[in-house]
């Protein structure tokens, strides 16, 4: 039996179930082993397809997404092909169903696998309906809600919750009893919640502390609470790090964890010899770590209640760290970097990764390939006691580079295909084409660390790639340089503005010194009054002046220019004008008298930030960007006189833009109605 099936250009062949002898086959669709499988097979390009998978319909109504059909494509209609299943949150490049009106990708490996609807489940655990999954092969990349671990096995699945914000259960997890009886809590049964109770503000019990997501059991007579890791016995405990074991104490008692300085309500192990009380999961807290908020490992150390002398600030939160509990600490000589336990292994600081023993950091320096991107030094000379390069050739350009320690170039808006800033000497160009790189640029290491991330990141070029990319500190569009991080499904993308930034900032808006803090929920940008997400880094003052700074208005030039007006515009953060005088002199619109704003003093113009900066600071001009709903490429342009108004909010462009240069088209729309819009 032969077919022509619509995604192979060949026919394909029907062969009953047997293994193949010569070597393994892999469908081209699930992209799964073929053995002990009827499959079909291709014997002009040895291809295989299953039998399942070729008989897999080209729209299904699927119970994963109930709302609409899906329809069978090649590829993701996202990000060049690349999609993330909403099932399993898995990564793929090849076929996938897809639901054009909700945007909905489930990889066909999920597609086929088998389901039911689990019957009875509670409410009280989970609102939605659950589908019970039987044949899983270890698809799905998301914990379970219920134990936070990773999901193995039959497991139950909410079709209503998709990615990033999944609701899988293990098996076990989902049978649960809802009430219990257990010796650690005699008085009354415990009821099994869906996550911890609401406590005070400044509670300091264990869950509170360590975040808890999960199930747990609760009584709310006596706000006990009691996780599932605590659910059956718990057994002595031993460690390489300690040298002696560690017993467990089945009494609810209140201590201070000698490992983590934190109080505990629970109960805690105990440590005979060293009179040691400590919570469970700080037993096997890494002796030697490293976090890019700091240039050396720091070590776990804490000592028996010895007099505490010299007044030490944790590195990170900036609070102060009590050296008589455990803390981590710069063993390097004359390093006084210190900070708190929670903080130095913060999943927003630390990456998890532990130092062996013994691991010397000073065998990293030996560095065996180039630091940075300069291929090739062409021709060479001598500046003071310096020998630099006068023409080289770089990575990201097919030909060489001169340098220029002074002068102009032909356009007075050229900008740095590096950082997009305005040119400045020294520099080096191309003399085939319009390619800039400042030499600072020129010479950025190839991979660096930084406070905002807990990974490495490495240089990368987003004109190679994408046309351009948003910077994930700053939340702004960028091209040329950056660095990313390429470590697992991370995300991470920064812009060379925000990469030069620090753990500190001086900045001339507050009189005290702003250090960089993550976890900044509940708060808002003292410039701007955005509210910020629990994910964003901002820099905050810690003198109590409740003075904080997003990472955008944190890096707003301190001038900017206005094409009516003869002189700089200066950034201003307060204004003592009239209530009649708040309005931004180019968008014509009223002004917020207490956000910041760009100000002449001498010819009385007033700006919003963003009128001033434009939606496309770090974008160079001229550059082309494809593939965001318009059939021609667009051209970044900025000062368009006489321009036909924005496609989509119908007002002019008076700043940067978007244009089309196609004859006859007459296109242009401001960038952020295009990240908004479809058209």
């Amino acid at each position: 039996m032969e077919i022509q099936h619509v995604f192979h250009p060949h026919n394909l062949v029907f062969i009953e179930d047997h293994g193949i002898a010569s070597k393994v086959g892999h469908c081209f669709m699930c992209d799964k082993p073929v053995e002990n499988w009827s499959y079909y097979s291709c014997n002009q390009c040895e291809s295989y397809l299953h039998k399942r998978c070729a008989e897999a319909a080209r729209k299904i109504w699927h119970p994963f997404h109930p709302k609409h059909p899906l329809t069978l494509l090649l590829k993701s209609p996202y990000s060049e092909g690349r999609g993330i299943c909403d099932f399993c949150g898995k990564a793929f490049r090849r076929f996938v169903y897809n639901c054009h009106d909700c945007k909905f990708d489930l990889h066909i490996n999920c597609a086929l696998l088998q389901s039911s609807i689990a019957a009875n489940f509670p409410n009280s655990l989970h609102p939605h309906t659950l589908f019970f999954v039987q044949n899983h092969n270890n698809e799905v990349e998301s914990d379970c809600s219920g134990c936070q671990k990773p999901i193995s096995g039959p497991f139950y699945y909410c079709s209503y919750c998709t990615y990033p914000t999944l609701f899988n259960l293990h098996k076990e997890c989902a049978e649960l009893p809802l009430e219990i009886n257990h010796p650690c809590h005699r008085k009354h049964p415990l009821t099994l919640l869906p996550q911890p109770p609401s406590h005070p503000q400044k509670c300091g019990c264990s869950l509170c502390r360590i975040q808890w997501k999960g199930f747990v059991y609760s009584c709310s007579l006596c706000n006990f609470e009691l996780l599932l890791d605590d659910l059956f016995s718990r057994p002595p405990l031993t460690d390489a790090s300690h040298e002696h074991q560690w017993m467990p104490i089945l009494r609810k008692m209140s201590f201070i964890c000698d490992f983590c300085g934190t109080a505990g309500e629970k109960f805690p192990y105990f440590c005979a010899a060293c009179h040691l009380f400590v919570h469970k999961n700080c037993i096997s807290l890494p002796p030697q770590i490293k976090i890019t908020r700091h240039c050396h490992t720091i070590s776990l150390s804490y000592s028996l209640k010895q007099n505490q002398v010299e007044v030490w600030m944790c590195k990170i939160c900036y609070k102060e760290v009590d050296i008589s509990y455990g803390h981590y600490s710069c063993p390097a000589s004359r390093c006084l970097y210190v900070a708190h336990v929670r903080c130095a292994t913060d999943e927003a600081i630390w990456d998890g990764t532990i130092m062996l023993e013994g691991y010397d950091e000073r065998s990293e320096e030996v560095v065996h390939e180039p630091w940075n991107l300069i291929t090739d030094v062409v021709e060479q000379i001598i500046i003071g006691e310096l020998m630099v390069a006068s023409e080289m050739k770089h990575s990201y350009h097919d030909h060489n580079l001169r340098l220029t320690f002074s002068g102009k170039t032909k356009d007075d808006d050229s900008q740095c295909d590096g950082c997009t800033r305005p040119l400045s000497t020294p520099f080096y160009s191309c003399e085939q084409c319009k390619f800039f790189l400042h030499k600072v640029c020129t010479e950025l290491p190839k991979q660096l660390p930084h406070p905002f991330h807990k990974h490495l990141l490495t240089l990368s070029n987003s004109h190679d790639k994408d046309n351009y990319s948003s910077c994930s500190a700053c939340f702004r569009s960028y091209q040329g340089f950056g660095y990313q991080c390429y470590k697992g499904g991370c995300r991470f993308r920064i812009d060379i503005q925000c990469m030069l930034l620090s753990d500190t900032l001086k900045h001339p808006s507050h009189e005290h010194s702003l250090f960089l803090v993550h976890n900044n929920k509940g708060t808002s940008c003292s410039a701007c009054f955005r509210k910020l997400r629990s994910r964003d880094v901002a820099y905050r003052c810690m003198k109590r002046c409740d003075f904080i700074l997003d990472v955008g208005c944190a890096t707003l030039p301190l001038t900017a220019w206005y094409k009516y007006d003869k002189h700089l515009l200066t950034l201003t953060y307060s204004d003592n004008s009239e209530p009649s005088q708040f309005y931004c002199d180019l968008c014509e619109k009223e002004r917020q008298p207490n956000h910041w704003f760009y100000y002449c003093a001498d010819c009385d113009n007033s700006l919003h930030l963003n009128c001033a900066v434009g939606d496309l600071p770090y974008m160079k001009l001229g550059n082309k960007i494809e593939d965001i709903g318009h059939p021609h490429p667009l051209t970044v342009v900025k000062n368009i006189w006489n321009c036909p108004p924005c496609k989509v909010c119908r007002e002019l462009c008076n700043g940067q833009a978007l244009e089309c240069k196609e004859s006859g088209c007459n296109f242009t729309i401001h960038w952020a109605c295009c990240r908004s819009s479809y058209f």
